[in-house]
């Protein structure tokens, strides 16, 4: 046999052989390539993170919700790709909420976020493990539900709604200012909230007795009893309501304001929402409650991220609104002054 014969008889095995090395030296590039792609598909499911959220009255979209979910959106973590959320209501019945908050805990989300001073407790007391972001909570240090405004200690963090000293003094000296001559005022309180038992006397007695006002608490708890104590307050010689901040009282945002303009009284929301003066209150006057709610998705992008509750420090508001209704004003008799006016941050007419 010639030499070239021999090479052309041994040609099929030689690229058989080289076939069969090419393929064994693709095979551990291809299990890495899978183990890369697998890896990326685990992770694209861990992205969609798991929020439970406690609200007291409702969940439902409005100016603060809104607010929240912008702001999470703005930090890529959308509803329904990137974060499903978990709501629960309490429609006001704030016994529910207990239930409702362990019924969240037994979900496992990675994280909760409780409106109120109601849903906080619930959720506080329910877990110590899973993280909490409270919002619209006024002193959640004052509370007992962390160590310190700087260090909150623990599995809870936030946004608080109120500036160390208080902030019925402040809404308390505007109701002076615009009936300079009012004696007596009734104050709504819930007494189901724990806010309005420990500033009662730290802050809202004491501001009404150097202003003059003599002030009469009326406990609300819940929304059936308004018509009762609106005419507890006109039988008592109240010449205003000052209505402490809380659900019952704001929603919906027109009750209240329209059972108090029929007996002729005007009303004050401290740490009210703006919606409810455009809905007939006198005035309002709180921290940003938009502002607030917005930057609470910080604090969720944040823990969702990997921070701990505890070296977040809980903030409180920097910014203030006062909303003056005064068509409410004119259909009341009252007239506000200039100097309110020019001062306030929206004047509805």
């Amino acid at each position: 046999m010639s030499l070239d014969l021999a090479m052309a008889e041994n040609l099929p095995a030689r690229r058989y052989g080289d076939r069969m090395k090419r393929f064994f030296a693709t095979v551990p590039v291809l299990a890495v390539l899978l183990a890369f792609a697998s890896a990326a598909a685990a992770q694209d499911v861990r992205r969609v993170a798991h929020v439970g959220m406690l609200c007291a009255s409702s969940c439902a979209p409005g100016s603060i919700q809104n607010a929240l979910s912008d702001e999470l959106r703005k930090l890529g973590w959308l509803e329904g790709t990137t974060i499903f959320i978990e709501r629960k209501e309490g429609g006001g019945r704030f016994d529910r909420l207990p239930a409702l908050a362990a019924d969240l805990v037994r979900s496992k989300p990675d994280l909760i976020v409780a409106f109120g001073p109601q849903g906080a407790r619930a959720i506080k007391d329910a877990t110590d493990e899973i993280p909490i972001v409270v919002l619209l909570v006024a002193d959640p240090v004052g509370m007992g539900l962390a160590s310190s405004f700087a260090r909150p200690g623990g599995n809870l963090t936030g946004v608080a709604s109120m500036t160390a000293g208080g902030i019925n003094g402040k809404t308390l000296s505007i109701l002076r200012e615009i009936l300079p001559q009012a004696k007596r005022v009734a104050n709504f309180i819930n007494p189901a909230n724990e806010m309005h038992r420990l500033l009662l006397p730290s802050d809202t007695l004491p501001s009404a007795a150097m202003l003059g006002l003599q002030l009469d608490v009326i406990e609300v708890r819940k929304a059936e009893e308004i018509p009762g104590a609106i005419a507890t307050a006109k039988a008592k010689g109240a010449e205003a309501l000052y209505i402490s901040g809380d659900t019952i009282f704001s929603l919906p945002q027109n009750r209240l304001p329209e059972l108090a303009a029929q007996a002729g009284l005007p009303s004050i929301y401290s740490v009210g929402p703006r919606e409810i003066v455009q809905a007939g209150a006198l005035i309002s006057y709180g921290p940003d409650s938009v502002a607030v709610a917005r930057r609470g998705g910080y604090y969720v992008d944040r823990i969702l991220k990997g921070a701990k509750p505890a070296d977040l420090p809980i903030e409180r508001p920097t910014k203030y609104l006062l909303v003056i209704n005064l068509k409410t004003a004119k259909s009341l008799g009252i007239e506000v002054p200039p100097s309110l006016i020019a001062s306030a941050d929206e004047v509805i007419e």
